[in-house]
């Protein structure tokens, strides 16, 4: 408990710090203000987007898996986020 209040307060003290410095520092320090801690003082991760279209989706993406030699890779998943779209897809965020 002691860890988590400690992590607490040092992201606080570093978060009013960035507030004072420049817009750029307080984007930062707002990203620090929303971080979620479990116990023992680790970050929660955050879920992702999800498909709305989970069949379309699955298919979309073992297209991309055959049309590119890397995968996943930037371009890859570029092209399935546009691919998925211009077929109807949608996502929410979680």
């Amino acid at each position: 408990m002691t860890i988590k209040r400690n992590v607490k307060k040092k992201i606080k003290k570093v978060s009013k710090a960035l507030n004072k410095a420049s817009k750029t520092h307080a984007r930062q320090a707002k990203s620090l203000n929303a971080i979620k801690l479990k116990k023992g003082g680790k970050a929660k991760k955050k879920g992702g987007a999800k498909p709305t279209n989970p069949a379309l989706y699955a298919r979309v993406k073992a297209e991309a898996k055959r049309k590119f030699k890397v995968y996943p890779s930037a371009y890859a998943n570029a092209w399935l986020v546009r691919t998925y779209k211009k077929r109807g897809g949608g996502y929410r965020s979680s």
